[in-house]
């Protein structure tokens, strides 16, 4: 019977997103509608949650920089965009491709089959008024959507109700997006009850999260460095991880640096960013196979909690009084199935947070232990998403290099001001003359001081003089492959004089490159690589 399964599962699934969709339908939404997991944690998921495009968060307080940065990744204003100091956005905008440019509000968006935010109506007219889709024909939209979130409030304005709870909108998001991006800006580094809150929400999504610190060039490096590290004493202190949050820093808009100082660094955090975005569309369906199974191990303790309270509760008398008894001592019952069930205590949902939800809810209608339902899941799990898995790597090789292209991600990218122009190997990249012959005589002494033979030294007399560099020998080995162009063994002057320029290459922190770049080339043996190619 199971060998007849794993027959037909290869013409069920077309892809991945159909694969995910059918195991969600047929084995883990029975179970999380059997135990009431949509009440206490996540809506059920919709066919666009499966098939839509990465999505990218940006959370932070007011004047971050948020619009701005999305501003600057598509180098073109979106529909809806207000800019400025004081608090400007006031909505959820998810900014997303559309032929026509366009918006279209919250009370529309949520009956959209195609959009995957028809969950999202449970939050209600409150929230759905400030809310709202920014369409437009954008190249950066084509393999991504941002969603720009208001900012969140400090001090006094902090305790006016926005009318809806926003720390439960941005974790409804936090499930279903590929990125979160969290946003401060270098001149306020406080972080408001509101945000604490915020960032608290996000919980369980911490390899989801990466850290921007903003406006960064409006400092000088000694102040620099203090906010850096008072940003770092700060986030300690919310997100309670052994690990350090990534964080990049830098000036995200399209306007001169004010303290040019620190550009380099500038140069090189924004392109490890994009480098990060860029990412999102190559590995979105592993992303979503993650949390489908995120999800499944959470619906799993669901169950098994739900079904001990019911197995608690009396037939007859005593009720309401069991039920505040049982709630009380939830604690003990997580111990007990986590002995009894050997699940880890990081599976388990928030205590308070489910002690407050299981008040309003009726003990009596909760349902049995079903095995059954539960053997579906594990068999998923074991089975279906290990095959998934296989699927995932072929649909990764089948398909020609995805990456998120046009707005700022070319600028980033092209011509001598793409990252690492003209430095390190890339150095004499345009320049007519070879550009290690400007060193050529220095090296020549030392070439001639190790007695050449035939115009040529050996290995063993060349590493003499290398392994002063204090390289280690597996970098120098690499520099030897590149400099012996003509895989004799030896090295000519040109070639010994090129091995000493890669070795300073490396000793300034730059990379070696992989294969030798043809303005390396000695001129003399220009011709044999032209050959061989």
């Amino acid at each position: 019977m199971f060998r007849k399964t794993l027959k037909k599962d290869p013409e069920l699934f077309q892809n991945v997103a159909d694969g995910l969709r059918r195991l969600y339908r047929t084995k883990l939404f029975p179970l999380e509608d059997t135990y009431r997991f949509h009440d206490f944690h996540s809506p059920a998921l919709e066919d666009a949650d499966f098939d839509n495009k990465p999505m990218v968060l940006l959370v932070g307080q007011y004047s971050t920089g948020k619009t701005t940065f999305i501003r600057h990744l598509m180098e073109k204003d979106f529909p809806g965009m207000r800019i400025g100091p004081e608090p400007t956005t006031d909505s959820f905008i998810a900014v997303m491709h559309g032929e026509q440019e366009g918006v279209i509000p919250g009370n529309a968006l949520v009956v959209d089959p195609k959009k995957p935010f028809r969950k999202l109506n449970a939050f209600g007219n409150a929230f759905l008024n400030r809310f709202m889709c920014a369409q437009m024909p954008n190249p950066v939209l084509e393999s991504i959507s941002i969603i720009d979130t208001p900012g969140i409030l400090s001090g006094e304005k902090q305790r006016i109700s926005r009318g809806y709870d926003f720390a439960a909108v941005l974790e409804w998001f936090a499930e279903r997006v590929d990125r979160i991006i969290l946003l401060f800006d270098a001149h306020k580094l406080d972080i408001s009850d509101e945000f604490s809150e915020v960032i608290r929400a996000l919980k369980n999504h911490e390899d989801k999260m990466r850290v921007v610190l903003n406006k960064a060039d409006q400092i000088s490096t000694q102040q620099l460095m203090r906010v850096y590290g008072a940003l770092m004493w700060s986030l300690g202190k919310i997100i309670n991880t052994p690990e350090v949050v990534r964080v990049y820093i830098g000036s995200f808009w399209a306007q001169p640096l004010l303290v040019p100082d620190n550009r380099k660094l500038f140069e090189a955090e924004e392109q490890d960013l994009f480098a990060d975005i860029q990412s999102l569309p190559r590995n979105a369906a592993l992303r979503k196979l993650n949390d489908l199974i995120k999800r499944a191990r959470l619906a799993k303790v669901q169950a098994y909690i739900i079904s001990s309270l019911k197995k608690e509760m009396p037939n007859l008398f005593g009720k309401d009084s069991k039920k505040k008894e049982l709630i009380a001592n939830l604690g003990e019952i997580y111990q007990k199935i986590e002995k009894e069930h050997q699940i880890s205590p990081g599976d388990f949902p928030n205590l308070a947070k489910m002690q407050e939800l299981l008040n309003g809810q009726d003990f009596t209608k909760f349902s049995a232990l079903k095995p059954k339902l539960l053997e579906a899941v594990e068999d998923m799990l074991a089975n279906d998403i290990a095959r998934l898995m296989a699927m995932v790597r072929q649909e990764e090789a089948s398909m020609p290099s995805q990456s998120v292209k046009g707005g700022a991600f070319d600028g980033a990218m092209s011509g001598p001001f793409g990252h690492g122009y003209g430095e390190g190997a890339s150095e004499g990249i345009d320049e007519l003359e070879w550009i290690v012959g400007r060193d050529k005589p220095t090296y020549d002494e030392i070439f001639y001081t190790l007695s050449p033979i035939d115009g040529k030294v050996s290995g063993a007399s060349a590493k003499k003089e290398m392994v002063k560099s204090k390289l280690p020998n597996t970098v120098l080995g690499k520099i030897w492959k590149l400099a012996d162009v003509d895989k004799d063994g030896y090295l000519d002057d040109e070639e010994f004089a090129l091995a000493n320029h890669l070795i300073k290459v490396k000793l300034e922190g730059h990379e070696l490159p992989a294969d030798l770049p043809f303005h390396l080339v000695p001129p003399s043996k220009r011709e044999l690589i032209t050959n061989e190619q």
